[in-house]
């Protein structure tokens, strides 16, 4: 875009102002209006106003020159760079590296992935408050850096990936487990949106493994799906899930990718793992045969990249299953509180005969879930002790 507004105005200084002003329009209205159909003639075409009234205000041209300008000017085609997908290519340009990481992670998500600023801040596990002021001032340093839209070539798309990738994640995320107000439970059309756009970046960057692990995480999550949920809107535990109704073909995917990423011999990174963890759910055909040491020893690799409470929680949830609630119970006491914690103790405390502490762990999970369909779950366990 900053090429061709350069070669219309004449001008880098007011081609790259106009790109960065018409980004941060895009930033204010893209998440109350919607993305438009085609974000990148939109930004274009926004941008050619800006740098016209940038000409008109200082002047620069007489007002028969900015007319044939405007009316004769030959508009070109914006360049799509290495990627053909409108909303991908949006995606990989929100990414941008003059922005934090999860500043630009949270800018994309309220742009392109339409999320609300609390879904945003439940997924970080931040205040609303907090995740507002990120977002307001990744809108400012677009406009004080000058910060353009430029689709990213190919030599740029390593740089970005990581990016892009926890983006998808995200997504995703609240696809397969909404925490909207009012929402469905599961939103079909997020999830299949991330799978769709994380197949395509595997296709940019087939040797990646971390893009293989995540979409071999995303397939192995989405074969569950049909189960996840029940007739009367509850959500269904992984151990009392119907397993003949998962999805085989998303499985023997999912587990094609992580044998290949095993093959290739190299380090994994956290998606990798998740993806392992959940191949070993998808592999046992009753939860009794879950191979739980093997859960508990993928989970030793992801806390040594990921050290946050989620994974330590999770982690503490196979160890229940392994050395009993008792040991996994200690552990959950150590993290910090939120919803998940309080369900997780709750379990715990159930298993060890606990009730009343039961019932208060599992008062405190249903007041914090956004989910009717977890809400509803955790109140059916919740009224199931004596």
């Amino acid at each position: 875009m900053v090429a061709a507004l350069t070669r219309r105005f004449g001008d880098l200084d007011i081609a790259e102002e106009a790109a960065a002003e018409a980004f941060a329009t895009a930033v204010e209205r893209w998440p109350a209006d919607g993305v438009p159909p085609n974000p990148g003639a939109w930004l274009t075409m926004t941008a050619n106003r800006k740098a016209i009234d940038r000409l008109r205000r200082e002047s620069k041209r007489d007002e028969k020159e900015q007319e044939a300008l405007i009316r004769y000017a030959p508009e070109p085609p914006e360049p799509t760079g290495a990627i053909d997908d409108e909303r991908l290519r949006l995606v990989f340009t929100c990414c941008h590296p003059a922005l934090a990481p999860e500043t630009r992670v949270a800018l994309t998500l309220r742009m392109v992935g339409g999320l609300t600023v609390p879904e945003i801040a439940r997924a970080f596990l931040v205040r609303e408050s907090t995740m507002e002021q990120r977002i307001t001032r990744a809108k400012g340093k677009i406009k004080a850096a000058r910060i353009p839209y430029r689709v990213p070539a190919a030599e740029d798309l390593e740089a970005r990936v990581s990016g892009v990738l926890a983006v998808l994640f995200l997504v995703f995320n609240e696809g397969y487990l909404a925490t909207g107000s009012g929402a469905e439970p599961v939103r079909r059309d997020l999830t299949a949106e991330a799978i769709r756009l994380t197949r395509l970046v595997r296709s940019l960057l087939p040797a990646d493994g971390e893009v293989a692990g995540l979409l071999a995480l995303m397939l192995l999550t989405e074969a569950r799906r049909a189960a996840r949920v029940s007739a009367t809107g509850e959500l269904v535990a992984l151990p009392e899930q119907d397993r003949g109704a998962w999805d085989p073909a998303l499985i023997a995917e999912g587990h094609g990718l992580v044998r290949e990423r095993l093959a290739a011999g190299v380090a994994p990174g956290p998606y990798q793992i998740l993806a392992a963890i959940n191949a070993v759910h998808t592999s046992a055909r009753d939860v009794r045969d879950t191979d739980w040491s093997q859960v508990v020893a993928l989970y030793d690799q992801l806390v040594r990249l990921d050290p946050s409470p989620v994974v330590a929680l999770n982690r503490a949830v196979a160890v229940a299953e392994l050395d009993g609630p008792e040991v996994a119970l200690a552990a959950v006491d150590r993290l910090a509180e939120r919803h998940s914690y309080h369900a997780a103790r709750a379990d715990l405390l159930r298993r060890l005969g606990r009730s009343r502490d039961s019932r208060a762990a599992y008062d405190r999970a249903i007041a914090l879930t956004a989910n009717p369909a977890e809400a509803a779950y955790l109140t059916r366990r919740r009224d199931q002790l004596g």
